[in-house]
């Protein structure tokens, strides 16, 4: 399967610039990032695509053995360097997307120039002296949400993820990006999502990597992106003046200027 169609990709910006690629999170698609892709495509190449399962990409390319693991979607990304044979690039991931580009870049660093991480977290659950936010009872009852009632879940917590409660705009696109993605293909994504735990592979990530976290955020606290930063070597940590999980809509210009001054750095 041609891998520019099973994962909608799409290139934009200046060809002689560095590459961007811009990786959405769980119930997204590329769609997320159209307030700071249009400034980021002045200077660099921007890469854009969708996830299988995700967004415009062909369902028929879903297996949930491959997307049941981060791996899975670690792979999409390598498919999709190989396939555009690009040098190496710039990958921003957001939220889940995060670690997905460092399994990724562990498995080839020739690929990637730098990573930048939006709003990541290795594990969401808290686990002794690690704050990842959530109780295991509270992942439970989550998922089990999700899984009864996956329309009235994105409803209840799109808006918790997104933050800014006197913007209810932007909680609205988020529930209606949630709704659009296939319930069944969005639970195993959730799952994956969720239940991962990726502490121990931070160590491994051997490219330049900047951590970019929001002041408030339900999803991922403070102490994750302090966790993130301390466990990369040389990981730099920028906190935006921000709320929410979704930086890239709520506060599109400080995340552009986050992800640019860290990209065009030698």
């Amino acid at each position: 399967m041609d891998v520019r169609t099973r994962n909608n990709v799409t290139v934009t910006g200046r060809a002689d610039g560095p590459v961007l690629v811009l990786a959405h999170g769980f119930g997204c698609d590329q769609n997320l990032w159209r307030l700071v892709a249009p400034a980021l495509a002045e200077e660099f190449t921007v890469v854009l695509f969708d996830y299988v399962g995700s967004g415009r990409s062909d369902p028929a390319a879903w297996n949930p053995e491959r997307y049941s693991s981060l791996d899975g979607y670690a792979e999409d990304v390598l498919e999709i360097l190989h396939e555009l044979d690009l040098p190496p690039v710039v990958f921003v991931g957001h939220s889940v997307s995060s670690m997905a580009g460092v399994l990724a870049a562990i498995r080839e660093p020739e690929r990637f120039a730098k990573l930048v991480l939006l709003t990541p977290s290795p594990s969401y659950l808290d686990d002794g002296d690690y704050r990842g936010g959530f109780s295991r009872e509270d992942i439970d009852e989550l998922l089990e949400s999700l899984d009864s009632n996956y329309l009235g879940w994105s409803a209840a917590m799109a808006p918790v993820i997104m933050g800014n409660p006197d913007r209810p705009e932007l909680g609205e696109e988020l529930t209606n990006s949630f709704c659009r993605t296939d319930p069944e293909m969005a639970r195993v994504f959730a799952h994956t999502t969720f239940l991962s735990d990726n502490r121990a592979d931070l160590s491994k990530v051997s490219v330049p990597t900047r951590a970019i976290q929001c002041a408030s955020d339900a999803i991922a606290p403070p102490e994750v992106g302090e966790f993130v930063r301390d466990s990369i070597p040389g990981c730099e940590l920028v906190t935006l003046d921000a709320i929410g999980h979704c930086p890239q809509l709520s506060s599109p210009e400080a995340t552009t200027e986050a992800i640019a001054s860290f990209a065009r750095t030698r």
